[in-house]
């Protein structure tokens, strides 16, 4: 699947927050934001009057910088989310939440999701016994997600496991750090996502 291989400060300076896309990097003074507060290029520190149209196409454009997925996959996301019974703008949510590189950030094991991403491409995480290496695999309730027996030994994962130790992970995710594994105990809820997003500017940009 594409990913976007650009420089990934640019995203959070054009989205005007932080959108942690490089891990711990983000949390230190070498942040691009923290530097450098407005929109890259040439009229980034002009003020500009964002029109509702503008507002709608910033908010999908930051979740689909915050998870990693360029525009057709997340088309197709919206699309799979307006047919199941619910909210349309959760149940997209919930569909991002419940992909596998998102789901060992979640675990702690990953500075970034874009790391976790590397990691499953790797094959390095099994899905109930077997191994997966599709970051959009959908996880489901009673999922196990666990590093591969062959990875838990080598000295990025041992690093990984202490530094998990030190994070929270979301209520729907029972994390067992020592033994390298996750399981999903509910699905995702609306109040599980940290980040600021308003949803319904998605909803009401695809609906048009």
């Amino acid at each position: 699947m594409a990913r976007y291989t650009g420089a990934v400060c640019r995203l959070c300076r054009r989205e005007g927050m932080k959108l942690y896309l490089k891990g711990d990097r983000c949390y230190t003074d070498k942040c691009a934001i923290a530097r450098r507060s407005y929109a890259p290029g040439q009229h980034g520190q002009s003020r500009k009057k964002v029109s509702n149209y503008g507002s709608q196409l910033r908010e999908k454009q930051k979740v689909k910088r915050i998870y990693g997925i360029l525009e057709k996959q997340f088309r197709l996301y919206f699309e799979k989310a307006e047919r199941m019974k619910g909210v349309t703008g959760e149940n997209l949510l919930a569909l991002l939440e419940k992909r596998l590189d998102n789901v060992v950030y979640r675990m702690g094991f990953g500075n970034s999701r874009a790391e976790a991403r590397q990691l499953v491409r790797h094959g390095h995480f099994t899905v109930n016994g077997k191994k997966v290496n599709i970051p959009s695999y959908q996880i489901d309730i009673n999922d196990l997600v666990a590093v591969k027996a062959n990875s838990k030994n080598t000295e990025k994962f041992k690093e990984l496991a202490e530094a998990a130790e030190a994070k929270t992970p979301p209520q729907w995710l029972s994390v067992n750090t020592e033994m390298m594994e996750a399981r999903v105990i509910s699905l995702p809820a609306r109040e599980d996502i940290d980040m600021p997003i308003e949803e319904h500017l998605i909803v009401e940009l695809y609906s048009k």
